[in-house]
């Protein structure tokens, strides 16, 4: 039964209500997250009245209203319940250690990588290019929007420390919660994002040398809780510096990406970008080729940056690395692209036939392919001779 003779709706009915509420940010049950703090019935005399305690992890919490909204919309749900409040506290030092363990799995005072431990199912995949300006960090969103609409658990790490613009892309205006030194990030579009910009005021410049950007890195890494992603994307900053050697140190398994222009020039610092992989031990798995062409009102097309860099960038890696380097997919120039990104909607969500948008598709859909597992991984084993 649901309700009491009374009319009272069930205590057990309640908490197996707020057992379907997940927080926002953790994705896991409040009351298993030590969440709720008390559940009231018949408040004030009205056997249909309900009070429910929720903690906060951090006063402020950005997510105060979303936890309110879902408590209240489960709760109302139970056969019998006419009205209810939902009362707000916040966590104390203790409670949210305990929330850290029970998140974290472990009493480990220091947080690990999670994606560079050997089990690790998660594809990661670190978007490079040569130069700046060829739409590198639109290729990211996009895609990291495409393949979460798909189904799959998606991150990204805008670690263009310098020059970082995916927050805007992706219309986040949310600042991660901390709690203890485990760090939440914000979502948009089902997708979990974490940038410095998030962390500076305004608009302040980033002035930092080398060692100052592998800890940013690593906290983004390490002390961010990711959950179980199927998919991160990393935004690194243009050439071959201090992050796409960290990214290389902290993340070995991470797979390049490489964004480029059709303009020569542009193909042959992307090439180098690629080529790091050499140094680095790791798998180049495509490049993609933006501003490939801007199609006429006749149909006809008008190749701006001239063509082929694309595809010399593929064949040129593919001979430098020994392996299969695929040209992904061609953009065509399109200002919707330029508008979204502006906007923070991406172009595959706001104007799906776009071409721009179909192309950035396609390239989705044969990252999405790609399963999770160890394929491409070093297993760790060494030859012994008999």
């Amino acid at each position: 039964m649901t309700e009491t003779m009374t009319g009272t709706p069930a205590l057990d009915a309640v908490n197996a209500a707020l057992a379907t509420v997940q927080d926002p940010e953790i994705n896991r049950p409040l009351p298993e997250l030590g969440m709720i703090k008390d559940v009231q019935l018949g408040v004030g005399g009205d056997p249909g009245a309900v009070r429910v305690e929720v903690y906060l992890t951090v006063s402020g919490c950005p997510m105060r209203d979303t936890i309110t909204d879902r408590v209240t919309e489960a709760v109302t749900r139970v056969p019998g319940v006419t009205t209810v409040q939902v009362g707000l506290d916040v966590m104390n030092d203790e409670q949210r250690t305990e929330l850290r363990k029970t998140v974290r799995g472990t009493d480990a005072p220091e947080a690990v990588i999670p994606f560079a431990q050997p089990g690790s199912l998660t594809r990661v995949y670190a978007v490079a290019s040569g130069k700046g300006g060829v739409g590198k960090s639109s290729v990211t969103v996009n895609l990291a929007a495409s393949l979460a609409r798909r189904g799959l658990s998606v991150g990204v790490v805008d670690a263009d420390i310098y020059g970082h613009s995916v927050p805007r892309m992706l219309g986040v205006d949310d600042k991660p919660t901390q709690v203890e030194n485990m760090i939440m990030p914000p979502q948009s579009y089902g997708v979990k994002v974490i940038s410095i910009g998030m962390f500076t005021p305004g608009n302040t410049p980033v002035v930092w040398r080398g060692p100052m950007l592998h800890r940013a890195l690593q906290q983004f890494l390490a002390d961010v809780w990711w959950g179980d992603l199927d998919v991160l994307l990393m935004d690194l900053p243009p050439g071959t510096g201090d992050v796409a050697i960290s990214v290389a140190q902290l993340v070995p398994n991470a797979e390049i990406l490489v964004v480029t222009t059709p303009q020569q020039a542009a193909a042959e610092v992307a090439e180098r970008a690629g080529a790091i992989a050499t140094q680095t031990h790791q798998q180049v798995v495509g490049v993609v080729e933006n501003m490939s062409w801007l199609e006429l009102p006749d149909g006809s097309r008008m190749e701006l940056f001239g063509s082929g860099g694309g595809q010399a960038v593929s064949d040129a890696l593919t001979k430098t690395l020994g392996a299969r380097v695929p040209l992904l997919g061609q953009i065509p120039l399109d200002t919707r692209l330029r508008e979204a990104g502006d906007a923070g909607a991406p172009i595959v969500l706001a104007q799906p036939d776009a071409p721009a948008a179909q192309a950035l598709e396609k390239i989705a859909e044969g990252l999405a392919v790609r399963s999770r597992g160890l394929s491409g991984m070093s297993l760790g084993l060494t030859p012994v001779r008999r």
